[in-house]
C-alpha cells in the first residue's frame, strides 16, 4: 500500500468543513426554502465534529485512491474528483429525485457543495501526495 500524507488528508478535510460551512452560510435561504422536510436545528457542539469527521474520512479515502492510483498533481486531483462526485453524490441525488420527488433545485444546491468538496479534497491530497 502507498504511503498516505495525513496532513494533506487533515488539511483537506479541514478545508472542505470550512467550503461547505461557507456554501450552506450563503444558500442557507435558498435550501430552507427548497427543503419541503421541516428543519431540524441541532447544537453546534454536534454539528461542527460530525461535519468536520464527514470530511475526514472522505478526505482519508480520497488520498488512498489517489496513493495507489499513483496520481500527482492537481489536474489528477480534479479529474479524480470529478469522477468521484458523478459516480457518488450526483448518483444518490438524481436517485432521490426520481425514487422520493426531491425537487430538482435542491439537489442541484446539495451537488454544488459536493461538487467543490470533492474537488477541494481531490486536489489536496493529489497536490500535497
Amino acid at each position: 500500500m502507498a504511503d498516505i500524507n495525513f496532513w494533506a488528508v487533515l488539511m483537506a478535510g479541514v478545508a472542505a468543513f470550512f467550503a461547505g460551512f461557507g456554501y450552506y452560510a450563503v444558500l442557507g435561504d435558498v435550501l430552507t426554502r427548497l427543503s419541503p422536510a421541516p428543519r431540524i436545528e441541532r447544537p453546534t457542539a454536534q454539528v461542527v465534529p460530525f461535519e468536520l469527521g464527514k470530511n475526514l474520512v472522505i478526505a482519508a479515502v480520497t488520498a488512498g485512491l489517489v496513493a495507489n492510483m499513483d496520481l500527482t498533481g492537481w489536474t489528477d486531483g480534479a479529474l479524480l474528483g470529478l469522477a468521484l462526485w458523478i459516480a457518488f453524490p450526483v448518483v444518490v441525488l438524481a436517485s432521490s429525485v426520481f425514487h422520493e420527488n426531491v425537487p430538482v433545485k435542491l439537489a442541484a444546491l446539495h451537488a454544488g457543495d459536493w461538487l467543490a468538496k470533492l474537488l477541494i479534497i481531490a486536489i489536496t491530497v493529489a497536490v500535497w501526495t
